[in-house]
Formats: C-alpha cells, structure tokens, sequence
C-alpha cells in the first residue's frame, strides 16, 4: 500500500508539473521575444536573446499609444463590470425570490442564451446598431457587454442566493426593512465571495477582449489596448518582436493586480466553488 501510494504521489505531481511547464511555455515565449529583434525572433524564438533591451518596450509604448488605449480599457471594463455585477445580482435575486411561472421561464432563458456563441449574432447586431449611427461610442461597448455578460452572471448568483436562508430577510422585513434595503444590507453583504469571483472572470474577458471592441470601436481615438495591438500587423508582414512587447506591457496591469490581490481572489473563487 505504500509503495502505491508513493507511485500515485509521484504521478500526480509529474502530471501537475508538467501541466505547469505546458501552460508557462505560452508566457515564457512571449517574455524572451520581447526583448529580441526581429531578425532574432525569426531565426529562434525559443532561444535566449543575446542582449536585454527594453528597446521594443518603448516602440511598443508609443506605437500603441499606451496611455490612451490603457485610459479606454479601463473605463470600458470598470464600468461594465459594475453594471454586469448591479444588474444581474438584483436579477438573480427577483428570480430567486419570486417562485412565479414567468420568473422560471426568465431563468431559462438567461441559461439557453449561454449556449449560443456571439459569432451567431454579430453580423445582424453590428448591421442593427450600424444603422442607428451607434458604431465607434465606448458607452455602445459597455452597453453590449453589460448584456452579454448577464447570463452566465445571472446563472452564478442565481445559485448561491438560493442558499441564503430567507429568515434572515423576514427578520430584516420585520424590523422595517424595504425590499431594496433588505437586498443590499443583508443579500450583498453575503454575496460577497461569489461576487469576486463573477467580477474575476468579467474582468478577464473584457480585458482580454479583442473581437467585440473590434467591431464596435472604429476610430483609433476609441481602440482598447488588444485592439492597439494590431497597429504591429501590416498588410505584408507583423513586427513580431515589438508585438510580443506590447502583448507583455497589455498582461501587465491585470498580472499585477492579480498578484496584489492574489489571496482575496483565491479565497472568493474558493468559497463560491464550496456555496
């Protein structure tokens, strides 16, 4: 028994690690080229560069107008996942709450929506909102994402409401307490690890997004930092070496706060996995 147990230990963490090195090999690649040249890059991207210079950093800086991108980036993805977290915590909570035939049909339809993939709706959707002359507006985007995120988001607290004993609310009923100061004195509060965890996963979308932006926002005044990247392709050729740069300085800002926050975002993705 214990040399099977010392067997089984030894495979589950060859298989761990190797996992491991599998999803860092993406990452390592990434960070060696940044510092190459072109001609390097081209000759052996797996190989070391033979100089570190931050050279394509700073290309990479100006030529994707960082500061812009990062300013539109932010505001797009803070503001939309507020209004995804808002919305579609009251909503979950209605259906929750209120056992009524339509409230079902509702849920069923927020979890059938989760089935069909965007590529399915985007041509008549940019036609529709193409002809309304609403194109190329941030407020467009955020509008959309704030849609397309309520389902799976609607789905997750849907779950973990109907976990939180009502007597809690009656008892909040009882002292005095409205509908809406029952939901956000006594549900949010509670809601709070499955809360981090929605905000973690619609963070990484938006953030990472690059076709939706791409459809939506027309100008270069208006481009989000996945789509500044593109200003590396050209019609002829890709300036690998300042794209994989600019890929680096676009992980950048969402790494760091991961590592900050690195504990809190575990413990919440834990707690709502447990409710």
């Amino acid at each position: 028994m214990k040399t099977y147990a010392l067997i089984r230990s030894v495979v589950k963490h060859i298989f761990t690690y190797g996992l491991l090195i599998l999803f860092m090999v993406p990452f390592y690649l990434m960070v060696i080229n940044s510092f190459k040249t072109n001609q390097e890059f081209i000759t052996n991207p797996f190989s070391l560069p033979s100089a570190i210079s931050f050279h394509n950093f700073i290309r990479a800086f100006e030529a994707m107008n960082f500061m812009r991108g990062f300013t539109n980036t932010v505001i797009i993805t803070v503001i939309s996942v507020f209004v995804i977290l808002l919305t579609s915590a009251m909503a979950s909570y209605f259906l929750v709450r209120f056992k009524w035939t339509a409230t079902k049909i509702i849920f069923g339809i927020f979890v059938a929506s989760m089935i069909v993939p965007f590529q399915a709706v985007m041509i008549p959707l940019v036609s529709i909102y193409g002809s309304l002359e609403l194109l190329n507006n941030r407020w467009t985007l955020i509008f959309m994402y704030a849609g397309f995120g309520q389902a799976f988001a609607a789905f997750i607290f849907h779950g973990f409401i109907k976990n939180i004993p009502v007597e809690m609310e009656e008892a909040a009923t009882i002292d005095g307490c409205g509908r809406l100061q029952t939901f956000f004195r006594i549900v949010v509060p509670m809601l709070k690890p499955v809360i981090n965890t929605v905000m973690i996963l619609q963070v990484l979308w938006i953030w990472n997004d690059f076709l939706l932006p791409s459809l939506i926002l027309l100008s270069p005044a208006q481009r989000t930092l996945p789509l500044s990247l593109f200003t590396f392709f050209t019609a002829f050729s890709v300036d690998f070496a300042p794209l994989m740069a600019g890929i680096v300085l676009t992980i950048l800002p969402i790494l760091i706060i991961f590592l900050l926050l690195q504990k809190q975002i575990v413990e919440g993705v834990m707690q709502g996995a447990i409710k």
